[in-house]
């Protein structure tokens, strides 16, 4: 096993880091900080990062294959246009529930984008549970909806073969996986694949390597962990200096590299002071594993 080496590459002091996504043709990091409202875009060879501020929460990012990003932001997929920083709204769910936002999202292998919804939080992990509902848009734009009583639309991806839906409900503590039709993009026989443990704190942000294994980051658990789903076992436990890890992705050259976003929101100074790169964004090398390439918004 090589040596792994866990840096801080950005200090962004983001109030709550989410939604790492790798775009290749750039060279850069694409996240969100959720209350923020931003969308960020780090270049890897300049160290530069760019934003687009758009008018509400926005908690996830991915690509388009037309060019250009989506993003899911307040109760609002939209498409989001770089040059002119506009982002347009494509549909809008919830609307009855005047208090919910979206959580996290990600395009599914036939180029669906899969977010979910939570009730927006009186402090961090704090809210009206069972408020959320899990969402896709298609790409001729009609929304879908799969199931409610959500309580924090979490970390989400497919099985390499693209016959499992991994999905995150964070105060579940379980890492859930359901079979998926591909072609239709419709999901069943839900099943818990692991269950958290006590110190692994709550489940986040997801992501899956090119040996099908999962890695999942632990909200106020300071870590991301390595699991196998089917076996069911944690396989590693990769131990970060801050402790509100949020979300992780592959990236970099051959994506070999993982990239590790987390929050601010909810530490005291006495944290901050010891934990001054909270909020920023993380690189993991020497893992010995290799991520796969995000899929695009076929919309």
């Amino acid at each position: 096993m090589s040596s792994i080496k866990i840096e801080c590459v950005l200090r962004e002091n983001c109030r709550c880091g989410e939604s790492p996504v790798w775009e290749e043709a750039s060279n850069s990091l694409l996240f969100v900080d959720i209350p923020a409202k931003k969308v960020c875009r780090w270049d890897s060879l300049s160290k530069r990062v760019q934003q687009v501020t758009v008018d509400a929460p926005v908690s996830s990012v991915a690509l388009r294959q037309g060019g250009g990003y989506v993003a899911t932001v307040g109760t609002k997929f939209c498409a989001l246009n770089w040059e002119d920083q506009s982002a347009v709204a494509l549909a809008t769910v919830d609307k009855d529930k005047k208090n919910n936002r979206f959580n996290d999202g990600k395009v599914d292998p036939a180029g669906r984008y899969f977010a979910g919804t939570m009730a927006e939080e009186t402090a961090p992990a704090v809210l009206e549970r069972h408020q959320g509902s899990l969402y896709s848009l298609f790409p001729d734009h009609h929304v879908e909806k799969y199931f409610d009583q959500v309580d924090i639309s979490n970390g989400l991806d497919w099985s390499l073969d693209h016959k499992i839906f991994y999905y995150i409900d964070s105060l579940s503590y379980s890492v859930d996986a359901f079979d998926y039709d591909l072609q239709t993009g419709k999901i069943s026989n839900r099943r818990s694949i692991y269950k958290l443990e006590k110190e692994e704190q709550i489940p986040d942000g997801m992501c899956i390597d090119a040996d099908g294994k999962l890695w999942v980051a632990c909200y106020n658990g300071g870590r991301v962990i390595h699991l196998d789903p089917e076996t069911g076992k944690r396989l590693q436990t990769l131990k970060l200096p801050v402790v509100k890890t949020t979300s992780c992705c592959f990236g970099g050259k051959d994506y070999s590299e993982m990239y590790v976003t987390c929050a601010r929101d909810g530490m005291d100074p006495k944290d901050l002071l010891q934990q001054p790169e909270a909020g920023g964004i993380f690189k993991i090398t020497g893992l010995g594993v290799k991520g796969i390439p995000p899929y695009p918004y076929a919309g």
